[in-house]
């Protein structure tokens, strides 16, 4: 290894202005790929495809439409739409809707669409016809037909607002845009429903309000615009407190550039891959540029300590560089990797935040391990000298500090922090057993309760009788299945079960409106209103069905449920669903099966379910890749232990903190957790790799670990506090789930801080109690 370290010292450093050329050029060329990356957000992305909820949603998507829709609710201000001017703003919403590219159009409703129609019993049998009349006029008369027809098609509380203040627009949207033939841009959909809708149409008297997949994302997409701003206090404040431990502008620069060069690489290499940037991923360049900063810095003071001990900075970066980078590549590879075991997770958006991040921490082995020891050989020894003298300077603080830390390897201390820990352990394992997996709130929990958009959820909520929380159960028979008692009797009772569950607030199906229509045939006598047994009156009540209805496909082979929920919330998505798949055992045969799931609700319960799999194994992948390389690294299985030891603990109150702070997990929670453990690698490896080097020469232990401390303690514990800081400003951000991951990442941040400076010690106490010999 030490031939291998010496030969990478040769040929970096003899060749030094070849190395910085060949930055330069792959900056620029990496920063021209990065202007063109754009942010890419699909709904496809967020689903587990190779799920089996989702094979069935994408199998009947087609025909019965998907779960990215879109839902707009036209509200009259003074609470009654019977006015000309609300209907001529209807129909105008209608159109626009129709006519943006990327809606699919036979799929748009409302009382405005041809499919939006109204039967009623007459002395004959049937009468019927469209809602709004072919010859409607906005005035009195037509409006009070208008009226009638509504109440007719039964409409109210669906397309129209139980208390008539507001009517409904809906409408599905397809992967792939029609006119371009390439994947619908969502965020630019999104944009178009604000400038040729909202805006234009919203009047003093009409209000418009939006909500569905496309909406949402845009929405987060704009509040994530505020992440540029957040990035840029971070760079500012962690430049000022760069400085403050350097003492050198110049020197202060060093860490900062090459960070910010990682980020560049990342951009460019990610756009020459071809992904984009989710929002729901664009924090990761700022962990990535935190990451940089924290090996740079302790690049920084390695080079300021040797520079002082009277070698030249030449000399001093050839030694830091062969000290620091197979730690420092070690805690990189182990973030790396440890990233890239979100590959296993079967969600398009995860798989792309696993490359995003994989790549970043990747590109800082290159940027501050290699980059910067370069640079900082061409500066003057007296500039660099400045750091020991800033740290000297911190030193008479850090000094009485450092003597306090080293009563962690003093036995009876050591003893404390562990019973301490194991309590904390204990306390925080018992609370992460109450952690749900799914959103825990109303409303989209990417945004802000009182965001306009969970705004305008609420009030459809409010006004309607059915939400946008739909599941879908697809009902797969034989053709012509509906003109058999047996099959529709049995979507009957699996309906009626349905319908009383906690959360469900009704549903609907092929069945319960065949049953209307048949006791419309008999005078509308409600005890007609059933199934009739007699095979021709079973037809005839089922013919009256069509198509455009979404209850029945072609030849009635497969009649959706479709259940109207009354939130989105993991415990209730988690009762019905269990629910359900009991009542399709109990009614489902060898011919009809009861599958789950389309409808947004079916696209979370499978997204739910793919989180609760991948969890465990997640886990697994990312504490097996810091074991092994930790093994790789140290040859020990005690200073594997010490490292990896304080990483789960703070995992597991990390997860009790969800708890506490009603953080669900989710598909943007879940890898907080793997990027906690990659970043907090870091501190514990620079400690103890530090402190191998004097126990394997037989120091004792609380020796090594002074002396690891002078050396490279005073870089974790500036960069823990630093980095902290840095991520806790985005409780002020406009997106919820930026102030999650920001109090999650502050938290891990500093605990892991405080493990590798408290807990790694007091470990190694009772793991090496022999002081005096040699580690093994």
């Amino acid at each position: 290894m030490q031939s291998i370290l010496n030969q990478l010292v040769y040929v970096v450093f003899r060749h030094r202005f070849v190395m910085i050329a060949l930055f330069a050029l792959t900056t620029v060329l990496l920063g021209f790929k990065s202007t063109q990356i754009q942010l890419d957000a699909s709904f496809n992305k967020n689903i587990p495809l190779n799920h089996d909820y989702m094979k069935v949603y994408l199998k009947h998507e087609k025909q019965f439409g998907g779960a990215n829709s879109i839902l707009i609710s036209v509200c009259d201000a003074d609470g009654d739409i019977f006015n000309p001017e609300f209907f001529t703003q209807l129909k105008a919403v209608h159109d626009q809707l129709y006519f943006i590219p990327g809606v699919n159009r036979p799929l748009v409703n409302s009382i405005f669409a041809p499919s939006a129609r109204f039967v009623e019993v007459v002395e004959d049998g049937f009468a019927g016809g469209p809602i709004i009349p072919a010859n409607f006029t906005a005035d009195e008369t037509g409006l009070a037909v208008v009226k009638q027809n509504i109440e007719k098609a039964k409409v109210v509380g669906r397309m129209i607002a139980s208390d008539y203040s507001c009517a409904m627009v809906s409408a599905q949207l397809m992967e792939t845009d029609p006119q371009t033939q390439e994947k619908l841009d969502t965020l630019a959909f999104a944009k178009k429903l604000e400038s040729e809708i909202r805006e234009p149409l919203s009047t003093d008297k009409v209000s418009i309000h939006i909500i569905g997949f496309a909406k949402m994302a845009g929405d987060i997409a704009d509040g994530a615009k505020d992440v540029v701003l957040f990035f840029a206090i971070a760079i500012l404040f962690t430049f000022i407190m760069v400085w403050l431990f350097c003492k050198s502008f110049k020197l202060t620069l060093l860490p900062i550039a090459c960070s910010l060069i990682a980020v560049v690489w990342q951009l460019g290499l990610l756009s020459v891959l071809g992904f984009g940037l989710d929002p729901m991923s664009i924090l990761v360049p700022f962990l990535v540029f935190a990451i940089g900063v924290s090996h740079g810095v302790q690049m920084i003071n390695a080079i300021g300590k040797k520079v002082s001990e009277g070698v030249s900075s030449k000399v001093a970066a050839e030694a830091s560089f062969k000290a620091l980078l197979i730690p420092g590549g070690i805690a990189l590879l182990s973030d790396t990797i440890g990233f890239m075991t979100l590959l296993a997770i079967d969600i398009g958006i995860i798989r792309e935040l696993a490359i995003t991040a994989s790549l970043g921490v990747a590109v800082i082995i290159f940027t501050n391990l290699i980059l910067l020891p370069v640079l900082a050989s061409y500066y003057t020894s007296s500039k660099i000298s400045r750091v020991d003298d800033g740290a000297s300077s911190a030193n008479n603080v850090f000094t009485n500090l450092r003597e306090s830390l080293v009563l962690a390897t003093d036995k009876r201390y050591a003893a404390l922090i562990l019973i301490t820990s194991a309590a904390l352990f204990a306390f925080g394992y018992w609370q992460s057993k109450d952690m749900r997996i799914g959103d825990l709130h109303a409303g989209a929990p990417a945004l802000h309760q009182d965001a306009r958009y969970n705004l305008d959820t609420f009030l459809i909520s409010d006004r309607y009788e059915i939400s946008s929380d739909i599941l879908k159960v697809l009902v797969e028979a034989y053709p012509a299945a509906c003109t058999e008692h047996d099959t529709m009797d049995r979507i009957s009772r699996f309906q009626w079960r349905v319908e009383n569950l906690d959360g469900v607030q009704s549903a609907v199906s092929l069945s319960s409106v065949a049953q209307a229509v048949n006791a419309g045939y008999n005078e509308g006598n409600l005890k007609w209103q059933t199934l009739p047994r007699n095979g021709a009156s079973l037809v005839q009540a089922t013919s009256r069905v069509e198509t455009s209805t979404g209850l029945l496909n072609g030849d009635c082979s497969v009649m959706p449920i479709i259940i109207f929920m009354d939130d989105h919330k993991a415990e209730t998505i988690d009762h019905v669903v269990a629910q359900i798949k009991l009542f399709a055992k109990e009614e489902g045969t060898d011919r009809v099966s009861f599958e789950l799931a389309s409808g947004p609700i079916g696209v979370m319960a499978a997204t739910n379910e793919s989180v609760a799999a991948a969890q465990l194994p997640m886990m697994i992948y990312v504490y097996g890749a810091v074991i092994i390389l930790c093994l790789i690294s140290f040859r020990s299985i005690r200073a594997t232990i010490a490292v990896v030891l304080p990483l789960y603990i703070v995992s597991t109150l990390a997860q009790a903190l969800m708890v506490k702070l009603e953080i669900g997990l989710t598909v943007s929670t879940l890898p907080v957790i793997a990027l906690g453990v990659g970043i907090g690698v870091d501190y514990g490896i620079y400690i103890l790799s530090s402190m191998m080097n004097q126990l394997k020469q037989g120091v004792p232990l609380s020796s090594a670990y002074r002396n690891a401390l002078a050396e490279r303690g005073s870089a974790v514990l500036f960069t823990g506090i630093t980095l902290a800081i840095g991520v806790s400003t985005w409780i002020f951000s406009a997106l919820k789930f930026q102030v999650d991951m920001g109090i999650l990442l502050t938290f891990m941040f500093l605990v892991n801080m405080l493990g590798a400076v408290l807990l790694l010690p007091a470990i190694g106490t009772f793991i090496w109690p022999d002081q005096k010999k040699k580690c093994e």
